[in-house]
């Protein structure tokens, strides 16, 4: 694997070329279309972009001559904007995917942020958050099996089936080890009910024999 980008590549960031890669599969699409992709299938293990940074990513990819547009107009009304892939830009697509180097995932996990810091939280509150999270794990779960389900049927995404059903299973291991996480609260919670009336209890004592070794 390369340590360094192909010098005779454009210095592109990924979004660029995840964009260009879906244009990479052979339709012409609009911007509503590369968006609907996106979500369909980026959005598991990538990127989830706006309109906005899909038509800017565009737009740069005109300007190095790796797309191409044009606009459709029915009934002498102005139409949408459609993009195509250039051979440059196939070629391009290819090269960086084969030589660019793989950087390294990186996990940045909001969730386990606040939960490493319980220690200063409000026990409910990281509660509500831990489930919100095995919600959203979950949903996204089945929203991916639905996904990869309308990919089995065209021969053309059979490598986004494979990073479909990955994502599917990550998101369900997500789902189980917050489940796992929850349960591990109520045993710290319970734990640290025990201890406070232990101390309390302790305490007590200690109060009741002060008072009758002043009374004596």
């Amino acid at each position: 694997m390369p340590n360094e980008e192909p010098t005779d590549l454009p210095s592109l960031r990924p979004t660029s070329w995840a964009t260009l890669g879906l244009l990479s599969f052979g339709e012409e699409l609009s911007g509503y279309d590369l968006k609907k992709w996106a979500d369909w299938s980026l959005r598991f293990f990538y990127w989830a972009p706006s309109y906005s940074q899909i038509y800017s990513e565009l737009r740069k990819l005109e300007e190095i001559g790796y797309a191409t547009s044009r606009v459709v107009n029915k009934d002498d009304v102005r139409g949408k904007r459609l993009y195509r892939i250039t051979p440059a830009g196939e070629e391009a697509m290819s090269r960086w995917a084969n030589e660019a180097p793989v950087e390294p995932a990186v996990l940045k996990h909001g969730v386990m942020l606040r939960m490493w810091l319980g220690h200063a939280g409000d026990p409910a509150h990281l509660r509500e958050v831990l489930v919100e999270h095995r919600d959203h794990a979950e949903k996204m779960r089945v929203r991916a099996i639905a996904d990869a389900e309308g990919a089995a049927h065209e021969p053309g995404w059979a490598f986004p089936l494979m990073v479909l059903n990955w994502s599917t299973k990550y998101y369900e291991d997500e789902r189980d080890r917050a489940d796992a996480m929850l349960a591990d609260l109520d045993k710290l919670a319970r734990k640290q009910g025990r201890s406070r009336s232990s101390r309390r209890t302790s305490s007590a004592r200690r109060t009741s024999d002060e008072l009758r070794s002043h009374s004596s």
